[in-house]
């Protein structure tokens, strides 16, 4: 089911090529790698291409940690490609096909069974330990970014998981406190709309947002995450479509707006929505990583603040979840993975990368680069306090089928049911049919 309100691939102006210097033959690269060793560099002189996706804030961050990069390592320049989330994966997925991605990618939990099953798509990292300190990382996190044969698709840039932010300044404006149960966030629906009027929320959610908030609510009064961590599905049906009552409940009692009344938006992401910006939609359900490219567009008076993970939802668990947040990989295809791997080491490992980049992509999974912003004041404090509300609500395990892609993205699951659900176009009822038999397909069941 189309809405219309997702963006158009990538225009070619904001992909810079990715080819140079990096698609010569492996006869050429071995014979580059004869004269480099001449040189006493221990590393080829050559171009490297990283590919990311975010905000402002982090495509600036690390295009000046790649400016130090190559300032301590001449020889090696470093060509990026970068751009906003919206139909990324879907670029990215058909350059893995083709064998054209970047020698360096960001990457997502998911994209490790969605793109490289086989280990065909990205090196085994542990090929490159030489290169890459592998010490600095949690052994059990690193278990979960192997392939199905044993190799280390990924390095794991932190770990992640979803917690409110709250707008301040709107809930005194209305006279109550930002909510810390779900009673609280149900009433302030109800004072928004008679103090404030029809035009402002406590809190917007986008597709796949309600199908993590559905995932919240649903582990909490079931105490067992939606998918397990042998891949296997915890929901029935009758679940699901619990599930999503409880998210049409939300617009029910002006929570939320209709996804009707944010296409009429504009369609644009929510930190470029002028009635965020303005502080109408008073609450984001978002990564803890990712609270930067909020607060940096509110109108100024706004006041952005963490808020805690919501009592309530139901009684065995907090509903909490907890995911690898992006990872590093290297493509199979890279004719330079040694070099490439200089670039990963020195954005999550050594000193210049990490006082760069500090927490554009989270709180550091690398021990080191965690314990040097400590030491020197540099970790966000919005970003560190999200973070310990979501772990201090024994956070359950996320799996990556949960963003399977038939699940999530353009015209998959999560779009089609809460899109469909929210305009009238499904029932509730074929809503979690359409969910749970998704589900079913994406878990193997």
């Amino acid at each position: 089911m189309k809405k219309g309100f997702l963006g158009a691939v990538l225009t070619s102006a904001m992909v810079v090529s990715m080819l140079a210097g990096c698609s010569s033959k492996k006869a050429s690269s071995t014979a580059a790698s004869a004269k480099s060793s001449d040189n006493g560099k221990g590393y080829e002189d050559c171009t490297i291409t990283f590919s990311w996706w975010g905000g402002d804030k982090r495509h600036e961050a690390t295009q000046e940690a790649i400016k130090a990069f190559e300032e301590k390592y001449p020889g090696i320049k470093v060509e990026p490609t970068f751009g906003a989330w919206t139909d990324w994966e879907k670029a990215r997925a058909l350059e893995f096909k083709n064998g054209t991605a970047a020698d360096l990618v960001q990457i997502n939990f998911s994209w490790i069974p969605d793109y490289d099953a086989q280990g065909q798509t990205f090196v085994d990292l542990n090929t490159l330990k030489d290169t890459i300190d592998l010490s600095q990382f949690d052994e059990k996190t690193l278990d979960m970014c192997k392939d199905s044969k044993g190799g280390l698709a990924g390095i794991p840039v932190s770990m992640t998981g979803r917690t409110f932010f709250w707008n301040e300044t709107t809930f005194e404006k209305a006279g109550i406190d930002t909510p810390k149960t779900l009673d609280d966030l149900m009433n302030a629906g109800k004072v928004f709309k008679e103090k404030l009027g029809d035009d402002y929320y406590p809190l917007s959610l986008g597709e796949y947002d309600r199908a993590l908030f559905m995932s919240f609510y649903l582990q909490a009064k079931s105490g067992e995450p939606i998918i397990s961590e042998d891949g296997k599905l915890n929901v029935s049906e009758e679940d699901l479509a619990d599930g999503i009552k409880f998210i049409q409940s939300l617009e029910e009692n002006h929570v939320i707006p209709t996804l009707k009344t944010l296409a009429g938006d504009g369609n644009v992401a929510l930190n470029e929505n002028p009635n965020f910006i303005n502080g109408k939609y008073a609450g984001v359900f978002e990564w803890d990583s990712t609270p930067g490219k909020y607060t940096s567009n509110l109108a100024e008076g706004q006041k952005l603040v963490v808020g805690q993970e919501l009592e309530g939802l139901g009684d065995k668990a907090s509903g909490v979840s907890t995911k690898v947040s992006q990872l590093f990989a290297i493509t199979q295809t890279s004719q330079h993975p040694k070099e490439a791997a200089m670039l990963l080491n020195f954005l999550l490992n050594e000193d210049e990368g990490i006082k760069i980049l500090k927490t554009e992509r989270g709180i550091p999974a690398s021990k080191h680069a965690y314990d040097l912003l400590q030491k020197e004041g540099m970790v966000d404090d919005l970003v560190k306090s999200a973070h310990e509300s979501i772990m201090a609500a024994d956070p359950m395990y996320f799996s990556p089928k949960f963003d399977n892609a038939k699940l999530k993205g353009n015209n998959a699951a999560y779009i089609d049911v809460f899109s469909g659900v929210s305009y009238g176009e499904y029932s509730v009822e074929d809503g979690a049919k359409t969910l749970y038999d998704t589900y079913k397909e994406v878990c193997g069941d």
